[in-house]
């Protein structure tokens, strides 16, 4: 009795970190640099993500990208500001910090 509860319990464990293990690296996120990319490029990648934008005056801004206009991105769900959204002029944005891992 005892050695069939040790035999079950070792299956068990095995097979959640075989379950386990596509999720972890399905979770991650690989984006390839083109040579040609431009920031409206990168967030357009970005749509429906989570991103935090630097902008040039130091400031950062971390939210969900709904939108890429022409001048303009849309940011929802805001981090630490509930019930606000932010539109951000693309040219006044230094960088974009997508998290991979």
């Amino acid at each position: 009795m005892k050695m069939q509860r040790i035999v079950f319990t070792a299956m068990l464990m095995v097979g959640l970190m075989v379950i386990s293990a596509p999720i972890a690296s399905a979770a991650e996120v690989m984006y390839d640099l083109k040579p040609a990319a431009t920031m409206k490029a990168l967030l357009t990648d970005s749509i429906g993500k989570r991103v935090v934008l630097r902008l040039e005056s130091s400031e950062e801004i971390e939210g969900t990208v709904t939108m890429v206009g022409e001048h303009l991105i849309h940011i929802s769900k805001l981090s630490k500001r509930d019930f606000f959204d932010a539109f951000v002029s693309i040219d006044r944005i230094s960088a974009v910090i997508i998290r991979v891992r």
